[in-house]
């Protein structure tokens, strides 16, 4: 009984104040236990390859001084003969052994002690077509699975240590901005009414800026975490557009936007949608084509059609273009195509990558096509839903 109780309080000493050590001293056993059969391994190669032929020679000898010394050469001939094609059919063995098993699985060997220095660019030499063969395949396609994660793992990290320093940046500036013009009120040697409106009015704009920042950061995160809940329904996209762009309406003609609204499409056929995150997408696009877009003339188009088994919406604006050169960084997080504040206040450089991923959750796709001084159009292709109206999907 006592010496359970010690067995047990020697397992729950190592649990308490050796856990932090246990996995380095299995994988230091682990590594010992692998080394020892690899040096076990070696020495049996090393018969084959060297000590083998030395034996051959030896037999030879062996056979020739007994028969010789027996005085009988014609037999000594005969089994000399014998064991001379004996010998040369187990060479031929030995060498495809060699050939097709040990030198294969020396260099295989070779090949992981490269990957696990983290060198996932090696690759093993194959001529094989044996089970071997297969095993070397196998890890030539490992190494090269392991060098795609290895780089996407290093894009991951410097597209996080951009977004925080793109984050960083974007916060600084409005809040710098409005501690100055609080600190500019708080003097009591402004006390014109004007100047405090001003002051006020921009402390508003910033505000609004940061509050907008934050709240794509957060959207932008859970998308990317894929921890954003969406509620499909089939719906009919017409008379969902019909609603949407009625919300339009009233602020585009109060901002003197010129504005057309189409829809092409034969019968009212239906599409999976989170009316929320859809209408956001939507809005992104066209809060895009207002931001870049001229103070003046102004004038954005709205189609709806349908493309074989996909409903397209398509947003076009006469804005400035996009150079082509630009056009693939576009979606990219935190992309500003005009570095330079074009208003009062700048998008964040997050709303269309937004877009993109709320288009993608829904199975569809977007493509943008623009060209420099003629305006912008973004494609939107979503797929038919064949489900009854109303009916959740999964």
């Amino acid at each position: 009984m006592h010496r359970h109780d010690d067995q047990k309080y020697s397992h729950n000493n190592l649990n308490k104040k050796d856990k932090g050590d246990f996995p380095a001293t299995f994988r230091q056993f682990h590594h010992h236990h692998h080394r020892h059969h690899h040096e076990r391994f070696l020495q049996h190669y090393t018969y084959f390859r060297y000590l083998r032929p030395l034996g051959i020679v030896f037999t030879f000898v062996i056979l020739y001084l007994a028969f010789y010394w027996g005085g009988n050469k014609e037999i000594g001939i005969l089994f000399a003969t014998l064991l001379a094609v004996k010998e040369i059919i187990h060479f031929f063995f030995m060498w495809r052994l060699e050939k097709n098993i040990f030198k294969p699985m020396i260099n295989l060997k070779q090949g992981l002690d490269e990957v696990t220095k983290g060198n996932y660019t090696i690759k093993v030499k194959n001529e094989l077509s044996s089970d071997l063969g297969i095993v070397i395949d196998a890890f030539n396609e490992m190494t090269e699975k392991l060098y795609e994660n290895e780089k996407i793992q290093m894009e991951y990290e410097e597209n996080r240590k951009a977004l925080i320093a793109n984050i960083s940046h974007d916060l600084k500036t409005p809040i710098t901005a409005i501690q100055g013009y609080v600190e500019a009120l708080m003097d009591s040697s402004i006390t014109s009414k004007e100047n405090q409106t001003k002051y006020l009015r921009t402390i508003h704009h910033n505000a609004i800026y940061v509050n907008k920042l934050i709240d794509d950061l957060f959207m932008f995160a859970k998308l990317d975490m894929q921890k954003l809940e969406f509620q499909y329904q089939c719906t009919k996209i017409r008379s969902f557009m019909d609603d949407l762009i009625a919300e339009y309406r009233f602020d585009f003609s109060e901002r003197n936007i010129q504005f057309y609204y189409d829809v092409l499409l034969e019968e009212d056929v239906q599409v999976d949608l989170d009316g929320k995150r859809f209408h956001q997408a939507i809005n992104n696009i066209l809060n895009n084509a207002i931001q870049y877009g001229p103070t003046v003339g102004l004038s954005i188009e709205v189609i709806v059609y349908q493309q074989k088994d996909a409903v397209c919406i398509d947003i076009k604006d006469n804005g400035p273009g996009i150079p082509t050169e630009k056009l693939p960084f576009v979606f990219d997080r935190f992309y500003r195509i005009h570095t330079e504040r074009p208003k009062e206040t700048a998008g964040t450089g997050l709303g269309l990558a937004i877009t993109k991923e709320l288009i993608e959750a829904h199975g569809g796709k977007i493509i943008l096509s623009s060209n420099l001084n003629q305006g912008s159009c973004f494609s939107i292709q979503l797929p038919i839903c064949q489900k009854n109206d109303g009916e959740i999907a999964q």
